[in-house]
């Protein structure tokens, strides 16, 4: 994965939240949150919090006693997600590579992680830290795409894009639904020295107000703007404008609504 393709820089953070957030993410990361079980006082680990749609639901969802610490490697994001809660929230805020992350042995109960373990470069390295810093019998939960033709949206958006550059067009949706083999993640994670583990596949559909916020957050909300823009041979508009169409004309307009599907990963330490 080069470092493009993790670049959720600039405006990428607000447009991501917003246009993408309640589409594709917050359907999700419902479902995580009520598989995270822990008792009063418990320690949670949210690693890639993005701009914190996991980690609202989490701070709802937890016991008030228990310490929850969201971490993000990019600044960016980890800055607009803090931005949101307040001080009476406690939600402790941590820059961290999930390849390398700054916690001691045994340190918490749960560790979470939604829609992020697709772009970590050492995906077995993340997974051993996840492992080194659960208790005994701590759970690590986790989803990622399932392939990109079960998810409307970024299929039609990908597609889209792509028509206008001939030569060399942009990558980045090859990535976040780039580790969907079930058989792939099971080893990774027996690799890493979890058991107990399991998959299961969750199809959602994914609800936008308009094609128009849907598209401004396809291409506006995550590191494919980057490659529009470095390519600059189309404006940014017209691209937009064209997703828009796109995907009115197969999900519909004022709502929009898209299949979605994920894998939704289970272990235990």
């Amino acid at each position: 994965m080069s470092n493009q393709h993790a670049a959720f820089v600039g405006s990428i953070p607000e447009n991501y939240d917003r246009y993408l957030g309640p589409c594709l993410f917050e359907p999700y990361a419902l479902d995580i949150v009520q598989r995270v079980k822990v008792s009063e006082g418990a320690g949670v680990l949210e690693i890639a919090c993005g701009t914190g749609i996991v980690t609202r639901h989490l701070r709802d969802a937890l016991p008030k006693s228990a310490r929850l610490v969201a971490s993000d490697l990019n600044e960016a994001m980890l800055a607009y997600a803090s931005g949101k809660f307040g001080a009476d929230d406690a939600i402790e805020w941590k820059q961290a590579d999930a390849a390398a992350l700054p916690f001691a042995d045994s340190s918490f109960d749960a560790v979470v992680c939604q829609f992020a373990l697709m772009f970590f470069p050492d995906k077995a390295a993340a997974l051993r830290e996840v492992h080194r810093v659960l208790k005994p019998g701590g759970s690590f939960v986790f989803n990622v795409w399932d392939e990109i033709g079960k998810n409307e949206l970024a299929l039609i958006a990908h597609e889209t894009v792509s028509t206008f550059f001939e030569h060399d067009p942009p990558a980045f949706y090859q990535v976040p639904f780039g580790l969907h083999e079930q058989e792939l993640i099971m080893n990774l994670l027996e690799a890493a020295g979890f058991k107990d583990s399991q998959i299961s596949v969750l199809a959602k559909t994914g609800t936008s107000p308009s094609a128009a916020d849907a598209a401004k957050g396809l291409v506006e909300g995550n590191p494919v703007i980057v490659e529009i823009n470095q390519r600059a041979t189309v404006d940014v508009q017209t691209i937009e404008a064209a997703v828009a169409a796109a995907v009115a004309s197969r999900c519909g307009d004022r709502p929009l609504v898209g299949k979605l599907q994920a894998l939704v990963c289970t272990a235990r330490r």
